[in-house]
């Protein structure tokens, strides 16, 4: 009697449908875009080498250096809520390149930096939409000059500990952010508030 084994590429083709069915219908996730986008690109591809055979579990996963990439609902959400068009420029900031690789496959043109480059940013090229891989405390003038008038943005938001999604759209000149709904993000420190003194 023998054994047969699937290859690595059928159990990933599985396990990408898997959490499809499993953790982003069920959730709410069903643009055809964003799910054509998430069934195409392995995401073990984006965490370390001892985290793959858990690449598709509905949690984050340490990447090192304090970051995580976040569960694939968070990814989902993200992707959902921004409404990426075909040829946008889009603007991506992410500890790995998973947002970037999945927003790319939804036919953006797409520009990444880490979260560290995006923190300290100054001048570049406008975009019509930024899309932040993780929960931030507040948004650097730097990066928020990035985004052409009439622009959106898709993150996460730190408010007193809790991290929420949240849209926002650049409006004469300023950008104001609107959280959505509660949902665990990794938060990224890059992004930390300064710390006030309180009596």
């Amino acid at each position: 009697m023998t054994l047969l084994e699937e290859s690595p590429a059928t159990l990933s083709a599985a396990a990408r449908r898997a959490m499809i069915d499993s953790q982003l219908r069920v959730s709410g996730v069903n643009d055809p875009a964003v799910l054509a986008a998430m069934n195409a690109v392995p995401r073990e591809e984006f965490v370390p080498a001892a985290q793959r055979d858990t690449a598709y579990i509905d949690r984050s996963l340490p990447l090192g250096d304090g970051h995580a990439l976040a569960a694939p609902l968070v990814h989902g959400r993200i992707l959902a809520e921004a409404a990426i068009q075909p040829g946008e420029t889009v603007l991506v900031v992410s500890p790995a390149g998973y947002l970037a690789v999945l927003a790319a496959h939804m036919g953006a043109s797409v520009t990444s930096l880490d979260p560290a480059a995006a923190a300290g940013a100054r001048r570049g090229d406008e975009v019509s939409l930024i899309l932040i891989d993780g929960a931030i405390e507040q948004l650097p003038a730097g990066l928020a000059g990035r985004l052409a008038e009439g622009g959106r943005i898709v993150t996460g938001l730190v408010e007193r500990g809790v991290t929420r999604l949240a849209f926002g759209r650049k409006v004469a000149g300023e950008v104001a952010l609107l959280p959505l709904a509660e949902i665990g993000i990794p938060v990224l420190a890059e992004f930390a508030a300064a710390k006030r003194w309180s009596f």
